[in-house]
Formats: C-alpha cells, sequence, structure tokens
C-alpha cells in the first residue's frame, strides 16, 4: 500500500521547487496545501518583458529594411498596435542608441524613419567598405534640381523661363538619377509634364520633409563653390 506523503515532506518539496526555480515562488504565491501534489510552475511574461520583446522586433524591422519606412508600415510588419506606439518604442530605441554611443542611430528621412550609422563614422566605413556610389551633379543640373525643388510642381517652360536655357535633357538626367519624377500635367493648353523631387532626393540630401529645405533667404547668403 502507497504511503501518503506526510505534511513535512510535501513543504520540503516545495522549497526545493522553488530553489530550482527562483520565479516559482513569484508565480504560484503562496506554499503547497498539504494532501496534494506539487503543481508545476507557470511564469507569465511581465508588461516590460513584453515591452522589451516589441522593441526587439521594431528593431530587428529597422535592421533589415533598405529604405525609410512609416511608422504605420512599421507597426504593421513589427505587430504593433499602431504608429502611435511605433513612434514611443522609437524614442526608446532612439535613446538607448545615444546613451551607449552606439554606432547606429534612428534618424527621421523622407517621410518615413531609417535605423543609419551615425555621420562620424561615414568616411572610416567608406575606406572599410567602399560605401554608396556618389551622386556627383553639374553646376547646370544643381540650379535645375534647386528650381524644381522649391517651385514643384513645375512645367518646363517655367524651369527653362528662370534658368535662360534649355533644359530638357537635364530634366531627363536627373529623372534617371531618380531625383525628379513627373507628378502630374498642367490645365494649360497642352497639358505640359509636371515636374517634382521624389522620396530619393530627400534621402539624398538628409531631409524628412520638403518644408525642411532651407528658405531661399537662407540659400542667398550661402556662397557656395562648385
Amino acid at each position: 500500500m502507497r504511503k501518503t506523503p506526510s505534511l513535512s515532506a510535501l513543504q520540503m518539496s516545495s522549497v526545493a521547487l522553488r530553489y530550482s526555480n527562483p520565479h516559482a515562488r513569484w508565480a504560484t504565491g503562496t506554499a503547497l496545501p498539504s494532501g496534494g501534489p506539487p503543481q508545476a510552475a507557470v511564469i507569465r511574461p511581465t508588461k516590460q518583458d513584453d515591452s522589451e520583446d516589441k522593441i526587439a522586433r521594431l528593431e530587428a524591422v529597422l535592421f533589415l529594411a533598405r529604405e525609410p519606412l512609416s511608422t504605420r508600415k512599421l507597426a504593421k510588419l513589427a505587430k504593433l498596435a499602431d504608429g502611435t506606439e511605433a513612434r514611443t518604442l522609437l524614442k526608446q530605441l532612439s535613446r538607448r542608441y545615444d546613451q551607449r554611443a552606439s554606432a547606429m542611430q534612428v534618424v527621421e528621412v523622407a517621410g518615413g524613419v531609417q535605423l543609419l550609422t551615425r555621420i562620424q563614422l561615414a568616411s572610416w566605413i567608406r575606406r572599410l567598405h567602399g560605401g554608396p556610389e556618389e551622386i556627383r551633379l553639374s553646376a547646370p543640373a544643381l540650379e535645375t534640381l534647386s528650381v524644381v525643388a522649391y517651385c514643384q510642381p513645375i512645367v518646363r517652360a517655367e524651369i527653362e523661363a528662370v534658368r535662360g536655357v534649355q533644359c530638357g535633357e537635364i530634366l531627363r538626367v536627373l529623372m534617371e538619377r531618380d531625383l525628379l519624377r513627373i507628378v502630374g500635367r498642367a490645365g494649360e493648353l497642352g497639358r505640359p509634364f509636371l515636374y517634382g523631387t521624389t522620396k530619393k532626393f530627400l534621402q539624398v540630401f538628409g531631409l524628412r520633409r520638403l518644408d525642411q529645405l532651407p528658405s531661399l533667404e537662407q540659400v542667398r547668403n550661402v556662397e557656395v563653390n562648385i
């Protein structure tokens, strides 16, 4: 006949369970009742654990992304509630990078968010890895790009009126480099194309939105040597 374990034996088994699993006391709350078998400890994740998991998913999505992502898309890919939660977690992640002087930083650019290396490391990374191909533009191309950036949407005739020369070939080159695009047609006679800048334009110049372009007054006060 099987012998029923005594109260002291059950208490000892409870102590042994807690010693082998330090979370068991937190999970079970009280000692095991007499006369019953030891219960398996159930460890439930805390809110902090859940938050850490969300930040880890968000960081992974940013690491794999090849272009800036909106907070709404980040929330969808990282399985977050919405863009608001994504923005909150992004701030936490950014602070962590800053506190530990990480090589990475969370950057808002081209209408979204991207994980990039810090600018201080640019020359070192370029020597190590070669870096992306530099975009070199002639003075006429830069002038044309500037006119479109500040006056968009704009038709070719208006661009040529500002510059005083024909710009057809330059516009074609800028479109091939994905800095300009056709954004529609004007309502005037002939329905000419309207030109505007692209998302890549914002990325190249480190802008989140077009309203971050320096004012024309600031541009006039800067001497540019090309």
